[in-house]
């Protein structure tokens, strides 16, 4: 079980590390002059292999903790409402990671509405996820 564990921590963070870098990509995207299209195109690529790798990332990430919730049984009985909790967040991890390749498509059909401010306020949402995943795996409050 700890095999397990221990890469389904490693895959995580290298996932949240993807959701924590792409958004700073759009930041730089809204922020890109009109008629600068060589920089639009770097990042462009930049944010496609980065979304690509990030999703290749997630699939194990969930895989093991899914592993680690039904083959090993944690989280389940009484007691463990933390645990519900966590996955729910983990399904707006999931909803996040899914607007972001939305954003990335709109990136790649022209310029998007939002600002680099707007991009800069999404970009926070990752690292209050975490916050909240990692509080309720660790103290388990309810």
């Amino acid at each position: 079980m700890l095999w397990v564990k221990s890469f389904h921590i490693v895959f995580v963070a290298s996932w949240f590390a993807g959701l924590f870098y792409l958004p700073r990509i759009f930041v730089n995207l809204a922020m890109v002059p009109a008629g600068s299209e060589a920089e639009r195109a770097r990042l462009l690529l930049m944010a496609r292999k980065l979304m690509r790798f990030t999703t290749l990332l997630a699939v194990p990430a969930v895989a093991l903790g899914l592993w680690l919730w039904w083959v090993y049984g944690i989280g389940f009985g009484p007691g463990n409402g933390w645990m519900h909790a966590k996955l729910a967040l983990v399904l707006l991890v999931l909803g996040y990671h899914h607007a972001c390749g939305v954003m990335l498509r709109r990136f790649e059909a022209g310029p998007v509405a939002r600002s680099h401010v707007w991009f800069r306020w999404f970009n926070e949402i990752p690292v209050l996820l975490l916050l909240a995943i990692v509080v309720l795996v660790v103290v388990k409050p309810f």
